[in-house]
C-alpha cells in the first residue's frame, strides 16, 4: 500500500488543485488564461510534455541478438528488471526504442577452449572464480543443449535470496543493453515492485530497490524508482489523467496500482503470476513447466475452448490466478483509509506477458463482474503493447525529472 509519504504527496496535490481552482476565473474566448509560475505547474507541464514525446512516437522493440552492441544513452533510460526479461527503453529522434535480454545466467567451468568458443560466438559472459556466467538468451540455449534449466536472479518478482550472484549477473544483463552514460549522472528510472501482500519478509522490496539503486550508481547514473504498477498507468492511462487502476502481470508477481491524477494511491503485489501458471500445470499434467511456459506463449487462447490436457489446466490457472488477483483487489480497496473519493468510474489496463494470450481481459471482466469493488470500473483493456508498458512509463518518468 502507498507509504505514508506517497499520502502526504497526493493530499498536497488535492490542496493545489483547490488553490488552483479558486485561482482560474472565467476569460473572454480570444484571450488565452494567465500562467501560473508555481512549482506544481510547472512540473505537471514537464510531465506532461514527457508523456506527449513518449505517446506521439512509434515504439520499436526488439530482441538483443549477436550483433547489437551496446551504446552510452545521451539523454534519461527507462528500465524494467522483470522476472523473465530485462527491458531499456530510450527517448530516439523519431521513436522509442526498447531492447530486452532474458534474465537469466547458467555456468560452466573455466577453460581456453570454452573461451575460444564463447568468444567465436559472440556469447554474453564473464568470468568470476573459475567459471563463465552466460547470461540472457545465450544461457538459454546453454541449458537446453544441457538438457537443464537457467538459473534466475530474480524469485517471484524480488531479487533472488537463493542466487548470491543474481545483482551482479543482473548488471551484466543492463550493461549489454547500454553502457555507461555519455554525461555522468543520466537520470535512469526503474521499476520496482509494490510490497507483497502476506509476505512474511516485509523488507524484500526495500532490499530489492536499494540494492539496484546502489548498483546503478555505480554503472554513472542518477537513479529513480517508480512503482511497477504505476509505470504502467504512465504509459497507459494518459487520456484518463492518469487515473485508474494499472496493473503488471508478469512471471513472479502481479502488481497492483490505484492511482488518482497521476499520484500512486495504493500499491501492493501478489507473488503469483505466469510462473505459478506453469508451474502448477506443469505438475498437474506431468510436463515440465518450460514446456508449458512455450504452448502459454505461443499458442494457448483464452477466447476458445480447451482442447486436451494442457489447454484445460491452463484455463483453470488462469482462472485461479486472476480470482484470487481481485479478490485481493476486493479486499485492499475495501480495508484502505486511504480511498480517495472518485466519483467517475476508472478503467483497469492489463499489461505483461501473462496478460497476453487472446481472451485474457474478457477473462478478467467476466470474474470481475462478480465482485463488489468500492469503486466503479469502466472497462479492462489490455496495454497498447503489454511487455514494453512498464519500461515506456520508466522512461516518461526518467524524462521528467531529467528536464
Amino acid at each position: 500500500m502507498a507509504d505514508e509519504k506517497e499520502l502526504k504527496d497526493f493530499q498536497n496535490r488535492v490542496e493545489e488543485l483547490k488553490q488552483k481552482e479558486g485561482e482560474i476565473k472565467p476569460a473572454p474566448n480570444n484571450e488565452k488564461k494567465a500562467e501560473n509560475g508555481n512549482s506544481g505547474e510547472k512540473t505537471e507541464l514537464k510531465f506532461m510534455n514527457a508523456a506527449e514525446q513518449v505517446s506521439e512516437k512509434p515504439l520499436k522493440s526488439k530482441e538483443r541478438d549477436a550483433s547489437d552492441r551496446a551504446e552510452s544513452p545521451e539523454g534519461p533510460v527507462g528500465l524494467d528488471i522483470g522476472t523473465t526479461n530485462i527491458v531499456v527503453s530510450q527517448n530516439r529522434r523519431n521513436f522509442i526504442e526498447s531492447k530486452k535480454e532474458l534474465n537469466a545466467f547458467f555456468t560452466i567451468p573455466k577453460s581456453k577452449f570454452a573461451k575460444s568458443i564463447l568468444k567465436k560466438n559472440d556469447v554474453l559472459y564473464y568470468e568470476q572464480d573459475d567459471f563463465f556466467y552466460i547470461f540472457g538468451y545465450s544461457a538459454e540455449h546453454f541449458a537446453n543443449m544441457f538438457n537443464t534449466n537457467t538459473r534466475r536472479t530474480i524469485k517471484k518478482g524480488i531479487l533472488s535470496a537463493d542466487e548470491k550472484d543474481g545483482l551482479p549477473v543482473i548488471q551484466a544483463i543492463i550493461l549489454s543493453l547500454l553502457k555507461k552514460p555519455k554525461n555522468f549522472g543520466e537520470i535512469l528510472c526503474f521499476a520496482v515492485p509494490g510490497e507483497p501482500l502476506d509476505s512474511p519478509f516485509a523488507g524484500s522490496v526495500v532490499y530489492h530497490e536499494q540494492s539496484f539503486k546502489r548498483s546503478i550508481t555505480h554503472m554513472g547514473y542518477t537513479p529513480i524508482s517508480i512503482n511497477e504498477g504505476m509505470a504502467v498507468v504512465l504509459s497507459e492511462l494518459g487520456d484518463n489523467d492518469y487515473t485508474g487502476i494499472g496493473i503488471s502481470m508478469g512471471g513472479g508477481m502481479c502488481n497492483i496500482c490505484l492511482s488518482y491524477l497521476s499520484f500512486p494511491v495504493i500499491t501492493y503485489s501478489i507473488q503469483m503470476a505466469g510462473d505459478y501458471i506453469d508451474a502448477m500445470v506443469g505438475m498437474s499434467v506431468g510436463e515440465p513447466a518450460t514446456k508449458i511456459k512455450s504452448i502459454k506463449e505461443s499458442e494457448f487462447k483464452l477466447s476458445t475452448q480447451p482442447r486436451g490436457r494442457i489447454d484445460t489446466a491452463l484455463n483453470i490457472f488462469y482462472d485461479d490466478l486472476i480470482t484470487k488477483l481481485i479478490t485481493s483487489l476486493e479486499r485492499v480497496l475495501s480495508s484502505s483509509d486511504q480511498m480517495p473519493t472518485i466519483a467517475s468510474s476508472v478503467p483497469i489496463v492489463l499489461s505483461g506477458g501473462t496478460a497476453m494470450p487472446e481472451g485474457c481481459t474478457d477473462k478478467f471482466e467476466k470474474i470481475l463482474s462478480k465482485y463488489h469493488l468500492p469503486i466503479k470500473i469502466s472497462e479492462v483493456r489490455l496495454a497498447a503493447d503489454p511487455l514494453n508498458s512498464t519500461s515506456r512509463g520508466t522512461l516518461m518518468m526518467a524524462m521528467t525529472e531529467a528536464e
